[in-house]
């Protein structure tokens, strides 16, 4: 029986969390109107007083850019500068890991991996490559990296084997049986120590799976971190004909002179998570939706309040635009690396028609190899290769886009190579208004945006921003640095281990595979 006031309770307080829904609802609407007003009112400041601002540039010199940028005396430096002891004769176990997702999503489970194999003293054995979810290619470890100086370079910090090798006991010879486990997303190092550890004591061998984002990047301890950069950047090397197939491209871009590469994330998958539908088709609209509901979790996206806080994928125009007015002009030749562009040729004709040298993988080089596999791992691969390479590199989309996080980070650590990364928040209120017919002062004001972004120098990385997006200062060091800690390491040993990873790299970079 139902007490006196009961249902009358019950329907006060569903009408209360019901109005605080709409108050919280409100509030949000308020806030993205609040940011939209004051990103206006910037632009409407910088287009006004541009003429009057005489310690702001207001130019960009884009010969500049075609250089590398001011390294500020840095240089990449990922050798241990402590005791750093190379692996004990016996290990706890074996170490299994199972790398989800794409190539450089793999790339990253790769370093975790070695680096959780250091951490539990196991004995890593060579990451498996999904070739299910993502990419639907089984071309494995083997058939992307090369696996002798993967093995080589690594032997002072984990031991790796190709597979667990069978034990005798009691007269008959028997596999381990690695132990599934199921680490958290972002796992501290002390459930590697404990709950992992113990497992693999217990059972000789464990299993992780999946293992993508599974073991923080932000760590305290600076060695730890300079055995990831050791990894990213000189273990994993891609086998001979892959970094051939991509400089024989390179080659061919350069012979024009200088390039620039752009990773166009501009496809069905980005534009889905993002949430930005309302500039496509109805039909294309369902496409992206069911892809979105099929792929993610639920959650309700309005896409002014997207763009309005940098959350949508640049379109191939509005790049254009962004070049445009930092003085790039049509003569520069471009290379693309992207996969299928959602809305195909509408959305890349007014891109085209600003630059008309496009160029991507499939038609600088007409290989069999290529065009059989432009989608896959091998193609992936060549394109990280190129953008490596090129003079200049520009991300459209670089929130959780592996690929280009990647790169900036290689790039960052290869010589500050430059790198355009455009502030879509900042940019988003320009773009509005020129939509809606305000274009005075358009270019100045994109040109201000982008004074204000960093071209590829150190900078302190700050969150969000990935370790393996910008991995100063733990990974770099300078000459003559006041603090100690910054200092490159002294001693022959130390510069010959540099030497002899920087040699393989040049090698790599340059085109010739032989070992150092």
């Amino acid at each position: 029986m139902r007490r006196p006031g009961e249902g009358t309770t019950f329907k006060k307080v569903h009408h209360n969390r019901h109005q605080l829904k709409q108050v919280k609802g409100l509030f949000g609407k308020l806030a993205i109107a609040a940011i939209l007003l004051i990103a206006s009112t910037f632009y409407f400041f910088y287009t006004t007083s541009s003429s009057s601002s005489s310690d702001f540039p207001s130019e960009i010199d884009v010969n500049k850019l075609w250089d590398a940028a001011d390294s500020g005396g840095w240089r990449p430096s990922s050798v241990p500068r402590s005791h750093w002891p190379p692996p004990p004769s016996e290990s706890n176990g074996y170490l299994r890991v199972r790398c989800n997702g794409g190539l450089n999503q793999q790339r990253t489970a790769i370093c975790n991996a070695v680096l959780a194999a250091r951490i539990m003293n196991a004995t890593l054995v060579l990451p498996e490559l999904d070739a299910n979810s993502y990419w639907h290619d089984d071309s494995g470890f083997q058939g992307i990296y090369d696996v002798h100086h993967f093995i080589k370079s690594l032997q002072y910090d984990v031991r790796i084997v190709e597979s667990i090798p069978e034990v005798k006991k009691n007269g008959k010879t028997k596999k381990i049986k690695a132990f599934q486990l199921r680490p958290p997303r972002d796992a501290p190092i002390s459930w590697y120590t404990t709950v992992a550890l113990e497992k693999m004591k217990e059972h000789g061998a464990i299993y992780l799976t999946p293992f993508s984002h599974r073991l923080a990047e932000e760590i305290n301890s600076p060695e730890y971190q300079r055995l990831r950069c050791r990894v990213n950047y000189h273990a994993l090397v891609f086998k001979p004909h892959i970094v051939e197939l991509s400089h024989k491209i390179v080659d061919k871009l350069r012979a024009q002179g200088h390039f620039m590469s752009i990773h166009l994330r501009f496809e069905m998958d980005m534009l889905s998570f993002a949430g930005c539908f309302d500039i496509f088709s109805p039909d294309e609209q369902k496409i992206l939706k069911k892809y979105r509901k099929e792929n993610f979790a639920e959650k309700k996206l309005i896409y002014s309040e997207r763009r309005a806080i940098g959350k949508c994928p640049l379109t191939p125009e509005e790049v254009g635009l962004i070049l445009h007015a930092m003085g790039f002009d049509n003569s520069t030749r471009i290379y693309l690396a992207a996969g299928e562009l959602f809305g195909g040729e509408r959305f890349m004709k007014p891109f085209r028609s600003m630059f008309p040298l496009l160029e991507n993988h499939s038609t600088v080089d007409s290989s069999d190899e290529l065009s059989d596999n432009t989608q896959g791992l091998l193609g992936s691969a060549v394109d990280y290769m190129v953008c490596l390479l090129s003079d200049i590199f520009m991300p459209t989309y670089d929130g959780p886009s592996n690929f280009a996080n990647n790169l900036l980070g290689h790039r960052l650590y290869h010589g500050f190579r430059t790198a355009i990364r455009p502030d879509r928040k900042g940019l988003a209120p320009i773009f509005v208004d020129r939509e809606n017919g305000r274009t005075a002062g358009f270019e100045e004001a994109v040109r201000r945006v982008m004074l204000q972004t960093n071209f590829g120098g150190p900078h302190k990385r700050i969150s969000p921003e990935s370790f393996y997006t910008n991995s100063w200062s733990e990974c770099f060091c300078q000459p003559s640095a006041s603090n100690p800690a910054d200092r490159c390491p002294p001693g022959s040993v130390t510069e010959m281990l540099e030497n002899r990873m920087k040699h393989k790299v040049t090698s790599n970079l340059n085109g010739n595979e032989q070992d150092s």
